[in-house]
């Protein structure tokens, strides 16, 4: 009756030819850092035979020393007032170049009235041009909670061994959302303009403990 009990907890499986195989790529893969196995690529290998440990297939191990700057864009209505989107646009580009040469990873999410939008997929850093962030458009609100949220799933999901986030944003919101829990770092870029500032970003980039820096026209006195 023990027997037949574990075998309903596992499934029957710990005695299948597919449990053995795995139990022995485990044992074989001691020496190597775990990483999750490439289904695909290994049914492939496997083609009519019966799956063996030599046919399973891992995906690339992630770099003990990885990085991954997830780049959050508000894309407002008030960020294209007075030339502030374009100014984070250029911004980016060398954020974007200078994690090139560190050979990190990258990710950029837009958020503006039409919602959150994944512009860049998690990837190794490459070398853009004006002609990549041109087309990224915005305005409308500034769902800066909504923006946050889905950054924090990406930054959740990354097995980067450190993830830092970037919010580039003016901060004419009147939302205070907690602080990302799966971002290491974060920097908190402010390119509010106005005369009368808000100085929301600066509030937030407090709150959470964040590197604040202003990059706006009125930047004297910040």
């Amino acid at each position: 009756m023990a027997d037949a009990g574990n075998r309903q907890r596992d499934g029957g499986l710990s005695g299948t030819p597919l449990r053995r195989t795995l139990k022995a790529a485990r044992a074989s893969a001691a020496l190597r850092p775990a990483t999750p196995i490439d289904w695909p690529r290994s049914l492939s290998a496997r083609g009519a035979a019966a799956l063996r440990a030599e046919h399973l297939r891992h995906h690339p191990a992630t770099p003990v020393n990885s990085e991954l700057h997830c780049f959050l864009l508000d894309c407002s209505a008030s960020m294209r007032i007075g030339g502030a989107l374009a100014r984070a646009k250029g911004l980016l580009l060398a954020m974007m170049e200078e994690a090139y040469r560190g050979r990190h990873h990258v990710a950029l999410l837009c958020f503006s009235g039409t919602g959150v939008h994944m512009q860049l997929a998690p990837r190794r850093a490459a070398l853009w041009n004006d002609a990549w962030v041109k087309p990224i458009g915005g305005g409308g609100g500034t769902p800066l909670r909504q923006g946050l949220a889905s950054a924090e799933q990406l930054l959740r999901r990354s097995r980067a061994s450190r993830r830092l986030l970037w919010l580039l944003t003016d901060g004419r919101c009147r939302e205070a959302p907690a602080r990302p829990a799966s971002a290491d770092a974060i920097g908190v870029i402010d390119f509010e303009a106005a005369r009368l500032p808000l100085a929301r970003a600066a509030q937030l980039a407090q709150a959470w403990g964040a590197h604040y820096r202003h990059h706006g026209h009125h930047a004297e006195g910040h």
